[in-house]
């Protein structure tokens, strides 16, 4: 099964945008192949615009000269991804990802490339050509580098096929695919074709949809169709987008299962926004990040670190790596909120083997509370042994778990 459970790895958008270079990919791979491939941590992905030999920051560049082959497929820009030269695409990177015992992975738009359609360039592997399947009516409102195809013909088909057999022959582990998870009616056809391709590609490879926030009312779709999809749109450093993705979470939580995960985005922790400022760091407090980990973990969502990971702290890396706060994603089934209000929110995760559940207390206020969730509501009836995951305390004994908790802070027990 492809994406048994939730994926977890580092996406180069937060800390690079779209200028990020090979160099500055190895690195993080280097890195997090030293320090959390130990902990489940495995895909490196290459975010927006890769085949833009002129980006410098996050700023997306319109009408960008982009590097694409004789088919309309788009290639790495060698000037930022030297090891392609030669045609040979992202196949060297993923080659080098994968001698670490990591997983490859890139960030492509829906449709083809505008260039395409207009030099009516063939499509690969077929009699047909590109702009027979683009549809200049369909263009993204932020980034205007492609053209949507019309899927109801079979050049769509035959051009997302060419696409992914190429990412196939490149190693590629994982696909984010933009401006589509949001897009609902209109982009309902167009994801089955982009899934229909991927799947036939030859390569088990993790469908990733964005942006959101996703439409509810088509989960069953989604599910049936991508891995992930986003439930928000881009996610920041800022305290009032995490407290509302809590309302998110509550409505999404019952859809995360073996095989389709809804996704809370990335992880915006440690260095950010690198090409504007190499000096800046999370507006995050260290309780707001616990609380992050704490309610990506119990919601199941995936796990994709934004920061340059060569900068973390010694708090960042022990964020990353508290191995039992990450194997609630595996080890539990059904995490759901028991209560939430304004002020605070108590979420419960039974463990599949049936031994005992986890138990996570949010502060949602600016003050420091007290906050109790009795053993009836945790459906344990017996004295309780815990253990609280960030501060490693444990006691014994208890007939209800209370704790005064800071402000945007958690308590994330284990209990038994």
């Amino acid at each position: 099964m492809i994406a048994k459970y939730p994926p977890m790895g580092w996406n180069s958008w937060d800390c690079y945008g779209a200028a990020v270079t090979e160099a500055q990919v190895m690195q993080n791979a280097e890195y997090m192949a030293k320090h959390l491939k130990s902990c489940g941590w495995e895909y490196v992905v290459v975010d927006i615009q890769w085949s833009s030999p002129t980006a410098v920051n996050h700023e997306y560049e319109p009408f960008a000269e982009l590097c694409m082959d004789e088919y309309g497929r788009l290639i790495p820009a060698e000037n930022r991804f030297p090891s392609a030269k030669g045609g040979a695409g992202f196949k060297p990177l993923a080659d080098r990802i994968h001698s670490l015992g990591l997983k490859f992975g890139i960030h492509i738009m829906r449709g083809m490339p505008r260039q395409a359609a207009h030099r009516r360039l063939p499509i690969e592997g077929s009699d047909s050509f590109c702009h027979l399947a683009a549809n200049p009516n369909s263009v993204c409102a932020w980034n205007p580098d492609m053209y949507g195809l019309k899927c109801e013909t079979p050049q769509a088909q035959d051009y997302y096929d060419s696409i992914f057999r190429l990412y196939a022959q490149w190693g590629v582990d994982f696909v984010k695919c933009d401006d589509i998870a949001r897009e609902y009616p209109h982009c309902r056809k167009e994801i089955e074709v982009i899934s229909a391709a991927c799947r036939k590609s030859g390569r088990d490879i993790v469908l990733s949809l964005s942006p959101g926030p996703a439409p509810l009312e088509q989960a069953e779709h989604l599910k049936k169709w991508a891995n992930m999809w986003r439930i928000t749109d881009d996610f920041w450093d800022e305290w009032q987008p995490l407290k509302n993705m809590f309302e998110r979470a509550e409505k999404w939580c019952i859809h995360a299962g073996p095989g389709h995960w809804p996704d809370a985005d990335m992880l915006p922790v440690g260095a950010l926004r690198q090409c504007e400022n190499p000096e800046d760091w999370t507006k995050f407090t260290e309780a707001e990040q616990r609380t992050m980990m704490s309610l990506w973990t119990m919601m199941r969502a995936p796990l994709m670190i934004g920061g340059e990971m060569t900068k973390n702290d010694a708090f960042t890396l022990s964020l990353l790596t508290n191995g039992e706060v990450l194997e609630i994603e595996k080890a539990t089934w059904s995490g759901h909120p028991l209560r939430t209000t304004e002020e605070e929110s108590v979420w419960l995760a039974p463990r599949k083997d049936g031994q005992g559940c986890y138990a996570a207390l949010f502060n949602l206020s600016g003050e420091t509370r007290r906050i109790a969730v009795s053993g009836g509501e945790l459906e344990r009836e017996a004295p309780m042994r815990v253990r609280e995951l960030w501060s490693g305390r444990e006691e014994d004994g208890l007939l209800s778990i209370e704790a005064d908790i800071p402000p945007h802070d958690v308590a994330l027990y284990r209990i038994l």
